[in-house]
């Protein structure tokens, strides 16, 4: 278990006591999609999001959430059981978590759960280095948030994606026009607290300078299940080009960097920003 922790700390060129900490995080995220792949999660689901990029595609950005979809719809789906693997393979590692179900106060198709542990005894079972670690205060804690779309829209395809460490195993993920199309319908439709979820934009220039087809048909349905798009004829490729150079007019580029600073090593990728930069950005799109 050791060596396998080791293997996967590798990959981070880590520094500080704040880095050490989210790769302790996203190892801890691999280990918990692991835990999933034992008790045949991915049989009935598949990851997408910002995290599934990271993790699965070579993000360059730090995702904090695990996200996942249903392949069918099922009101019935319950996360506990998977929860429990979950949690037992992370403690197999040397993990200590807290695994913890939300409960909804408002009808809703997600499904919540969280991971919280305490970042300091986590930091310890991957560093001993006292200088790394005594930067923590004790009390702190980390928490992955665990989220499934139980009436995910239609329109998408999956495929499986293997990692090898810790040990070589399969995660099912959507395909990334269909990754795509759920990003772009968080750009044009998420009202994230009134506030601009600079997330998306950085994710944005990724796809557009690494895969930049986009499914048109699954962001359609997205938009239609989420109340968006009422129009009964299918959303044109005209159409999304006038949607997407409204948003990027609205932009607020200085809040949208601030937003996503913290998730970024080298913020010098964001001084080029500006909202002729995302024209530019949104005219790579492919559509498909």
């Amino acid at each position: 278990m050791r060596e396998a922790l080791s293997k996967m700390l590798e990959k981070y060129d880590c520094g500080s006591s704040d880095e050490y900490t989210r790769a302790m995080r996203e190892i801890m995220q691999e280990i918990a999609l692991l835990g999933l792949w034992r008790s045949r999660f991915f049989e009935h689901a598949a990851f997408y999001g910002g995290t599934a990029l990271r993790i699965l595609y070579g993000l360059d950005r730090f995702s904090e959430d695990l996200d996942f979809s249903l392949i069918t719809p099922d009101s019935k789906f319950e996360l506990r059981k998977y929860g429990e693997s979950l949690q037992k393979e992370l403690e197999a590692f040397g993990f200590s978590v807290e695994w913890g179900e939300k409960v909804k106060t408002i009808e809703t198709d997600i499904l919540s759960a969280f991971l919280k542990a305490n970042t300091y005894e986590q930091l310890l079972v991957i560093t001993r280095d006292e200088d790394i670690t005594g930067g923590i205060h004790p009390g702190q804690m980390t928490k992955i948030k665990i989220e499934v779309d139980t009436d995910p829209p239609p329109g998408f395809s999956t495929e499986s994606r293997y990692l090898l460490l810790p040990i070589p195993f399969y995660v099912r993920t959507y395909t990334l026009p269909d990754l795509f199309a759920g990003k772009m319908h968080a750009v044009l439709c998420r009202k994230w607290k009134g506030r601009v979820k600079g997330r998306d934009w950085y994710d944005l220039v990724w796809y557009a300078a690494n895969h930049p087809e986009l499914n048109l048909g699954h962001l359609e349905q997205r938009m239609r299940q989420s109340g968006h798009r009422e129009d009964p004829l299918p959303l044109t490729k005209e159409e999304f080009r006038t949607m997407i150079a409204g948003a990027v007019e609205d932009l607020d580029i200085e809040s949208a960097k601030k937003e996503v600073e913290p998730f970024v090593r080298d913020t010098s990728a964001l001084t080029v920003w500006s909202n002729e930069f995302f024209q530019d950005v949104a005219s790579r799109i492919v559509l498909e």
